[in-house]
């Protein structure tokens, strides 16, 4: 499957088809992160159920702490 990812084409292997697994396969499961599916923001929640298909767009925002 190939998505946008954060703007870019990426091609998915093929045990990536939910949010939740987008964000293991990016590293960033131990991050606060917040996910935009089409324009759509993804509760982290629902992250788990949400699926993933061909041609999505898909933006993670990093939230990330300083002074």
């Amino acid at each position: 499957m190939q998505i946008r990812l954060n703007g870019n084409m990426v091609e998915l292997p093929d045990d990536v088809t939910t949010v939740a697994d987008l964000i293991g396969y990016c590293g960033l499961e131990e991050r606060v992160v917040a996910v935009e599916k089409n324009r759509e923001v993804v509760e982290s929640d629902l992250h788990q159920d949400t699926q993933l298909d061909d041609g999505d767009q898909v933006e993670i925002v990093q939230f990330v702490g300083g002074g």
